[in-house]
């Protein structure tokens, strides 16, 4: 029996054909300091800046390279080169956002690569951010870790023409959010979507954008250590964040510091270290958005869910797209089931997965809407004719083709509306003594549903597969 299995493993082991991947680097920026070593960063290592079992060498004709190890011909990596950290990232001869590099092992051994600019070049390309987003601080001193970061802030567009107070999202990767510039690679656009809802009629947070430690970013984004990529800092950060950042940003600036108006939000590891977070800190985040979470870096978060448990009412909205691999689809779901198990009910969950959506700050940006205006619906709406309403509970949600609203009592004199997020009425009916909704007709997004009875009106949101 040995030999036959060891026969077994030599024919499987022949019928994998490995590729190589040899990238030089070819060109470089002039102004390309001498003394700085150039990294590749990618899948392939977490996307860590600065690793440096990654560090490329120089070549006989002083050029930039690395070999890859071997993977089996067909296996697809993305990848960017820097000089050590996201700020200084490769970028476009302007200064532009440049998309992801791609290889596929078994397409040729070597490949040439031009580096046209750093992302800390000057004179290359200009801020997109908007006009309501400062530079809290460059150098804001976190105690607990004995480093320093940058803070951006993002105050909503009439924030110094009124004496409004404010709900407060705090969100991972600040780099990534509001400019282009610092980006590694592509921004959320953040700004510019909250303005524009602003312009509609919705009513907008502050957003403090924290910026990543770079080399250190695995380790901050985890509380656990995975024994390939590292971690373990996260509960140092996220005291951080709740003990001596949060207490500043309510200082100075007009915020709703209760918990019911406090949200944290990330994607990948930043989605991993917010999911942590809000359920570490139930008594200051009311609310998490979970984008493309890294539930696989430690299998000590599903522990960690069954032991900390429901301590008090949540909105967590997760979304991973179905182009990230069937092992981070799943495990999104079965976070959903294990939220689901420890007592969070569904109106408190929002899973959804989105078809051809892949790992990357694309996506994240176009999901961001619908996460806020989940998030912070009861702030961020200001539709005139859901003010007031009872919020009713809808199962399931997200919904496929029907809505049931069992446990309420409906008859056949009451109606039914369902708007957009703009407020435009898509369906207006009255009840047909059912409590089974049709939706199959309905675009895929998020919807407003209004029951109205002789005595009372009930509201809920849902999204629309």
């Amino acid at each position: 029996m040995k030999k036959k299995i060891t026969f077994l493993l030599i024919i499987f082991s022949c019928t994998l054909i490995f590729g190589q991947a040899t990238f030089i680097i070819t060109t470089l920026p002039d102004y390309t300091p001498p003394e700085d070593v150039i990294y590749i960063a990618g899948d392939i290592n977490s996307w860590n800046p600065g690793n440096p079992d990654f560090a490329l060498e120089k070549n006989d004709n002083n050029n930039w390279f690395i070999t890859l190890p071997e993977e089996p011909e067909g296996t697809q990596i993305e990848f960017k080169f820097t000089r050590g950290d996201w700020a200084n990232v490769e970028k476009g001869a302007s200064g532009e956002e440049i998309p992801n590099r791609q290889f596929t092992f078994g397409n040729g051994d070597t490949v040439n690569v031009e580096i046209l600019n750093w992302a800390d070049n000057g004179g290359g390309g200009s801020s997109t951010a908007a006009e309501n987003v400062h530079i809290m601080d460059d150098n804001f001193y976190m105690p607990q870790l004995d480093r320093n970061r940058r803070i951006w802030i993002y105050l909503p567009p009439e924030y110094d023409n009124s004496n409004e107070y404010y709900p407060v999202l705090y969100m991972q990767d600040g780099q990534n959010l509001f400019d282009v510039l610092t980006s590694y690679s592509g921004e959320w656009e953040v700004d510019e979507t909250l303005n524009d809802l602003a312009q509609e009629g919705y009513q907008v947070p502050i957003v403090v954008g924290i910026d990543n430690g770079g080399v250190e970013r695995i380790n901050e984004y985890s509380p656990w250590i995975n024994s390939q990529y590292g971690g373990g800092q996260g509960d140092e950060y996220l005291n951080f964040i709740v003990t001596t950042l949060k207490p500043y940003v309510d200082e100075n600036y007009r915020t709703l510091p209760e918990r019911e108006f406090t949200g944290i939000m990330g994607s990948s590891l930043g989605g991993l270290i917010s999911h942590y977070g809000a359920l570490s800190y139930q008594n200051v985040f009311s609310k998490a958005g979970i984008f493309s979470p890294s539930y696989w870096f430690s299998d000590y978060v599903w522990s960690f869910v069954v032991e900390t448990g429901k301590q008090q009412s949540m909105k967590l909205y997760q979304v991973i797209g179905s182009l990230e691999g069937e092992g981070s689809v799943a495990n999104m779901w079965a976070m959903h089931d294990s939220l689901t198990n420890v007592g969070f009910g569904e109106s408190e969950l929002f899973s959804r997965e989105v078809a051809n959506g892949q790992h990357n700050e694309a996506f994240w940006r176009s999901q961001f809407e619908d996460a806020y205006l989940w998030m912070y619906a009861s702030f961020a709406n200001d539709i005139n004719e859901i003010v007031n309403n009872v919020e009713i509970e809808i199962t399931p949600n997200p919904v496929k083709d029907h809505i049931n609203l069992s446990g309420y009592k409906l008859d056949h004199n009451d109606s039914l509306e369902i708007l957009d997020m703009n407020g435009r009425k898509i369906i207006n009916q009255s009840i047909d003594n059912t409590n089974r909704i049709d939706v199959e007709g309905l675009n895929p997004g998020s919807y407003i549903l209004i029951i109205r009875t002789r005595d009372i009106a009930y509201s809920g949101k849902f999204i629309k597969k």
